[in-house]
């Protein structure tokens, strides 16, 4: 692909994908609508990809995709709404009605807080605070009194232990401990670098890391795997947290950050491309990772590998696997004479094995095309909440170092 070519294709895939964010906010609120295509879930937004769709609407102003005055307009109308939404000790629901803000049960336990929802958006919302501070100082100002009501530690019952959920009607009876390897990491950086309520570390070395799915070591395709399940799992894991936190140098007890996405990316590129069940469509397209199937929502992953690709894998993973990620963009984009193309960017997911295209698209997988790649093309995203002090103070208390130096 020339090297204008792809320029302008990677402007208009995050140009058609911001527009999840804007075009179909909701228009009360301006958070970010779980999905679409779901005429029933109009009211419903999403806290994490609200989070991500800030972060979406920062990179579309630094490329001139959006109007700097109208993306702080929509920041300003979301940080009005959060503040008068419910809190669960400081923390907000999964769901919430994008109108009047009431939470709505995501399950009928999970009717209270979320911690790695709410360190979604506060990632989003601090990346965005870092960006307005020097001119709008009243705005930066309301998101860090955001930021400072979430109480991370009364999401852990003992310190040692941080639980996914509390609600004022269940408290911890979901018993969801943030553990192992996956998406969360974002919650313990945040928590340890709360100014107001932070964690206890054990709750990071002791519980997060102290598990028998946290490391790996085993060796697929040829590549070794530091942390996980077998051969990875969903590509979202190597994208959530890391919109805001910036691997590339990043280590903490023996593990490279980089490394351990840049193998996890390698490793599903290379199931892909081996293709042991010989779906259709595999080589040119890859990427596996949760999205909407043929038969519902599903953590697609090399070991739960049912024929769907999701365009956000491998879009998102454009900073690890840059010549790769732009081939499948290049296939993405052609497809079935731009069948792949919805109104908001790429559709969510598609089967060539089932003749299947989603006609949905998801917050939390179109954010991640919009600032993954503008991370590739300039950091802008890791530029800016790396630069909060209170991300160093909490990467420091967990014991994390960057380019070699100690972060405490």
């Amino acid at each position: 692909m020339g090297e204008v070519r792809a320029q302008r294709l990677l402007d208009r895939v995050q140009r058609e994908t911001l527009r999840y964010f804007t075009d179909f906010a909701h228009p009360a609120s301006g958070m970010a609508r779980e999905r679409s295509g779901t005429p029933d879930m109009m009211d419903t937004v999403t806290t994490g990809g609200t989070g991500f769709g800030i972060m979406a609407m920062i990179a579309g102003a630094e490329r001139g995709f959006l109007p700097r005055g109208e993306a702080v307009e929509r920041i300003t109308r979301i940080c009005r709404f959060l503040g008068n939404a419910p809190r669960h000790r400081g923390a907000y629901a999964h769901w919430m009605h994008g109108a009047t803000g009431a939470t709505v049960a995501f399950s009928p336990r999970d009717d209270g807080g979320d911690i790695v929802e709410t360190a979604f958006l506060m990632m989003g919302l601090i990346t965005a605070r870092q960006w307005l501070q020097a001119s709008e100082p009243r705005l930066a100002r309301k998101i860090d009194a955001l930021w400072r009501g979430v109480d991370w530690a009364g999401y852990c019952p003992t310190p040692h232990a941080m639980l996914w959920h509390w609600s004022e009607h269940h408290g911890f009876e979901m018993a969801l401990q943030l553990r192992g390897w996956h998406e969360a990491l974002i919650a313990f950086v945040l928590g340890a670098g709360s100014p107001t309520h932070p964690i206890d570390a054990r709750a990071y070395q002791q519980g997060w890391k102290d598990s028998a799915s946290f490391r790996n070591g085993h060796v697929y395709h040829r590549i070794r795997l530091p942390l996980g399940p077998a051969m990875g799992g969903p590509l979202f894991f190597a994208h959530y947290s890391f919109m805001g936190l910036d691997p590339r140098g990043l280590t903490e007890g023996g593990i490279d950050y980089w490394a351990q996405n840049r193998s996890h990316v390698r490793i599903n590129l290379a199931h892909c491309r081996a293709n042991p069940h010989g779906f259709a469509g595999y080589g040119p397209a890859w990427g596996l990772t949760s999205c909407d199937g043929p038969r519902g929502y599903e953590a697609f992953s090399p070991t739960h590998d049912k024929g769907v690709i999701a365009p956000t894998a491998a879009l998102a993973s454009m900073p690890y696997a840059p010549a790769a990620a732009l081939a499948a963009l290049r296939h993405f984009d052609g497809y079935r004479g731009g069948a792949l193309w919805g109104s908001h960017g790429f559709r969510d997911a598609f089967s060539e094995q089932e003749d299947w295209i989603a006609q949905s698209h998801l917050a939390i997988n179109q954010g991640p095309i919009v600032t993954m790649i503008e991370n590739w093309r300039s950091g802008l995203l890791w530029r800016l909440f790396m630069s909060a002090p209170e991300v160093t103070a909490g990467l420091g208390r967990l014991g994390f170092s960057r380019g070699g130096t100690s972060l405490a």
